[in-house]
């Protein structure tokens, strides 16, 4: 229960930060006193800087927000959704992958097969648990990717109700 009221508090938190940026007028000293340190920021090619804020492994959330060659917020991105996830295919770099959905909940090597496992924990509408899970080779490009029940969330646990 407590794990759960913290997850709560978590995404509350989050959405009161938005709430406090806008983007076009919030400065990169605004995105940091709501957000923090970001996790990783990547350079964009236009000059913009992309900050990571990740929720992972106990949220449903990564955030990457954008801060223009101007210092000003210019997006606000949640970026554990299907659409993006349809956008990873085979042959992309795992450098790639992470600009695109941010640190996973989970890193998996199979010495064996020479692969390993990145997850990301999300939610399907309405308030589904789910994993994406995209598989990469020994030359860290992506071979396949896959969604499935999150086995963590209480309701596939299973055991008594």
């Amino acid at each position: 229960m407590g794990l759960l009221s913290a997850l709560m508090g978590l995404v509350a938190c989050d959405q009161q930060r938005i709430g406090k940026l806008e983007e076009g007028v919030s400065s990169e000293a605004d995105v940091r006193a709501q957000f923090g340190e970001p996790e990783k920021i990547w350079d964009a090619a236009d000059g913009a800087r992309i900050f990571e804020y990740d929720r992972q492994p106990a949220g449903h959330k990564n955030y990457m927000i954008t801060i223009g060659s101007d210092g000003k917020m210019s997006a606000l991105r949640q970026v554990l959704t299907p659409e993006n996830f349809a956008r990873v295919q085979p042959g992309m770099m795992v450098q790639d992958v992470r600009k695109m959905l941010g640190k996973p909940a989970k890193v998996t090597p199979y010495p064996l097969k020479q692969e390993v496992d990145y997850d990301w924990r999300y939610m399907q509408p309405p308030n589904t648990s789910m994993v994406f899970t995209v598989t990469f080779n020994a030359d860290d490009k992506v071979l396949r990717t896959a969604s499935m029940s999150d086995p963590q969330a209480p309701e596939n646990r299973g055991g008594p109700n």
